[in-house]
């Protein structure tokens, strides 16, 4: 087995330094970006492995003579896989640092967040009492049947983040505000209107909340006051949009990228 590595990366590239593929004869997990680029490093990893090639650094160009007008350049580096426990180890590491949120309530709009957050790097604890409104729980997601909100909030760490999306406005209006008043969340986001947000904000301010902790709400969440103003509401659409902010704020620390392909 090989590991394929993104071992430097200038300019617009596909993915960044640090990017891995693990290549085998018959089977790989990971990608590098896609594309060309990927296509022949795949290609070139199975020589080496049937001895028909040295694994050794290559340095690609991704202007047209790579059929990839991306215009950055990777420095890709092949190397040996002897112990595949000690990658996998690796993996659990780095998925155990990943951003946790945790998403309080399993409706419409919470199974397909659900859904929409599974696949990305991100640690989701699903959060309701009611346990037959889960249904199909996506690989990777941490379902928590619990009335006990107060100890889900405990287990965040600071720069992790909540949605909030109970059936009770009562029991939403506590989570934000115990969320809110924390300080160290990356994204408290709560369904609702504009309506629903100024009359939380009047009971935050009458309960003595900062206004700077009352301003690091998202409400409408999922770009509704963003660039786009997207007025679609079905579930599937808003969860999409929620994951895109989620991404946004957990994982690139609230920047978005501008560069060609995955990030």
């Amino acid at each position: 087995m090989l590991r394929i590595l993104v071992a430097d990366a200038a300019g617009s590239t596909p993915r960044e330094a640090g990017a891995f593929m693990l290549v085998s004869h018959n089977a790989q997990t990971g990608t590098i970006g896609g594309g060309t680029l990927e296509w022949e490093c795949l290609a070139q990893a199975r020589r080496i492995l049937s001895g028909a090639a040295l694994a050794q650094e290559y340095r690609y160009r991704l202007g047209p003579e790579a059929d990839q007008c991306c215009g950055g350049a990777v420095t890709i580096r092949y190397e040996p896989v002897f112990d595949l426990d000690h990658e996998l180890s690796c993996l659990e590491a780095e998925q155990a640092s990943w951003p946790v949120v945790s998403v309080f309530g399993a409706g419409h709009v919470g199974r397909a967040l659900a859904q929409a957050l599974s696949p990305l790097p991100l640690a989701l604890r699903w959060i309701d009492s009611r346990a037959d409104e889960f249904g199909l729980v996506p690989e990777g997601v941490t379902m928590s049947v619990t009335q006990d909100w107060e100890a889900e909030l405990a287990l965040l760490r600071p720069g992790d983040g909540v949605v909030i999306m109970t059936p009770s406005h009562t029991l939403d209006a506590l989570i934000t505000a115990a969320a809110l008043d924390r300080g160290d969340l990356a994204y408290v986001g709560l369904i609702g209107s504009r309506t629903k947000r100024r009359r939380f904000e009047a009971g935050f301010r009458a309960l003595g909340m900062a206004q700077h902790r009352i301003d690091a709400l998202v409400c409408p969440i999922g770009h509704h006051d963003g660039p786009y103003r997207i007025r679609d509401k079905r579930p599937s659409v808003i969860a999409a949009l929620v994951a895109a902010e989620l991404i946004v704020k957990l994982v690139h620390g609230g920047q978005a990228s501008n560069g060609c392909g995955s990030t």
